[in-house]
């Protein structure tokens, strides 16, 4: 599996082993024996002012940044086709270029064979590449390498066919799915023997009993954020995941199973004794795994037959609240605003912030003050008229709604949710918040809408702690981008 710290690591070895700074290593040993003018790992000079512009999703020009450590072994090396075109080719020459050789042929040997995988049809990682994309009904050739790398704003994609003595190179100014379409579009046209559907033995479908083992909820190791519900839904083993609702598995092999949905393969590697431990599926991460966390204990308070227990005991299982049968939950009780802000940027992988200055004089001693001013930060809250943060108070319904609003209003205008019709006395500051919480489903099974299709949202209520709950859950597991999807159809249909 591809992990950025090892490779930064392996960036620190560079530098001991060689007693050179990692930058100095690469552009004596590999940038100047290819004549790569236009590489490097430092933004200055040149490369600063050849730099394209960067795009956000919306079309609008994003303004330069830079990150720290600024030389990163691990993705941080600045290029251009042309370069990369002169690795490539050195590479596809068994690490020769003219009269310069970059790589023995024993390593470049090395780096082309995979060795590990979940499934044959699934490759990991080689010393130095990945795994290509998975093409329909064929999973992802060994035969082919690849890197893929991401910067805001920017993406770029190389795959190498050495059998083949081809290398293909591209790369975009602005964060898409371009690679995505363009490597099934390249390989189906020009190599489509990659492309051809696998060849599987007959295998004799497991029962629903029998897929029970592969149940449960799975978190990708390098974005905890990412999870996968997998479940047995009328014998069939299904899963689903926020990017695309759920979907049917079927078994073709030996813990491999295909997608009903878009016919590309997950598959499963089990603990000794037999239980479903790790999973390799194309969409949420495709360099990556997902690691099943235990099954959810539940609380003295919260057993199985409780209308919030699914929620409460996807988070014990994912690791954010206690895994522990015999505490108490408290399910009614408030959660204060620190609590929340915590769990929020917990769940959504985000880490505390390193500030020393801190935004509110009440947060200074506090245990999750570091996730507050993150959460300030990134923009999500922004105090009370007093000018203070009141970590300790508990947090009403609205102002909770407001908080996840302001993360997510600049991907989705508030224009998507006006239909939405509330039933109770929400403040008018909170309103679009609120209306985009019940668009998107984000509270639990005590919200309810009325004949009329209007929601009692319970605004100005506490949020108490099984509904903080439900709706984490309601952020992992629900399909948004889809809802939106539906809303913005059933907006232009009615010509709002």
């Amino acid at each position: 599996m591809y992990d950025n710290f090892a490779s930064l690591l392996l960036g620190l070895v560079v530098e001991k082993a060689s007693g050179e700074p990692y930058e100095d290593y690469m552009e004596k040993h590999v940038f100047a024996p290819l004549n790569m003018d236009s590489s490097g790992f430092l933004l200055e000079g040149k490369l600063k002012e050849d730099l394209a512009t960067a795009y956000g999703a919306t079309g609008k020009a994003l303004d330069l940044y830079t990150v720290t450590p600024t030389v990163m072994p691990h993705g941080g090396m600045l290029s251009t086709a042309d370069d990369i075109g002169k690795f490539m080719t050195a590479f596809l020459n068994g690490g020769v270029a003219g009269n310069s050789r970059i790589l023995s042929e024993r390593t470049v040997d090395s780096m082309e064979e995979y060795r590990s995988s979940i499934h044959p049809l699934l490759p990991n990682t080689t010393y130095g590449f990945e795994a290509p994309i998975q093409l329909t009904g064929a999973g992802s050739s060994s035969r082919i390498i690849t890197k893929a790398g991401d910067l805001i704003g920017f993406s770029t994609y190389m795959f190498l066919i050495p059998e083949q003595n081809t290398g293909v190179f591209i790369a975009y100014n602005q964060r898409s799915a371009l690679r995505e379409l363009f490597y099934p579009a390249f390989i189906q046209t020009f190599f489509p023997q990659y492309a051809a559907p696998a060849k599987l033995d007959a295998s004799q479908p497991l029962s629903a009993e029998a897929l029970e083992a592969f149940t449960g909820y799975y978190a990708d190791l390098r974005l905890k954020s990412l999870v996968s519900t997998v479940a047995v839904q009328e014998g069939a083993l299904t899963i689903s995941d926020a990017l695309l609702g759920i979907r049917q598995l079927r078994q073709v092999d030996d813990n491999l199973f295909i997608d009903e949905l878009t016919r590309k393969f997950t598959g499963f590697e089990l603990t000794p004794g037999g239980q479903g431990a790790y999973l390799k599926e194309p969409y949420l991460n495709p360099y990556s795994y997902e690691k099943k966390g235990p099954d959810g204990a539940g609380y003295a308070d919260v057993t199985a037959s409780h209308p919030y227990a699914a929620p409460v005991m996807m988070l014990q299982s994912l690791g954010y609240l206690p895994n522990d049968a015999a505490l108490s939950f408290q399910p009614e009780a408030g959660i204060i605003r620190a609590e929340y802000v915590r769990l929020m940027m917990e769940s959504s992988g985000v880490k505390e912030s390193k500030t020393v200055k801190l935004a509110f004089p009440d947060l200074q001693g506090h245990p999750d003050a570091g996730y507050i001013q993150m959460a300030v930060e990134l923009g999500m809250v922004e105090g009370t008229a007093g000018g203070d943060f009141q970590p300790d108070r508990v947090i009403s319904r609205q102002e909770a709604a407001v908080m996840v609003w302001r993360l997510l209003s600049a991907q989705y205008p508030d224009k998507l949710f006006q239909d939405v019709k509330l039933a109770d006395s929400t403040d008018k500051w909170a309103v679009p918040a609120v209306k985009m919480a019940v668009a998107l489903g984000l509270y639990g099974p005590d919200i309810k809408a009325d004949a009329k299709g209007a929601v009692d949202f319970k605004s100005r209520e506490a949020l108490s702690k099984k509904e903080n709950a439900a709706i984490l859950y309601a952020l992992f597991t629900n399909p948004i981008d889809q809802i939106v999807a539906g809303l913005m159809e059933k907006s232009g249909k009615t010509g709002n």
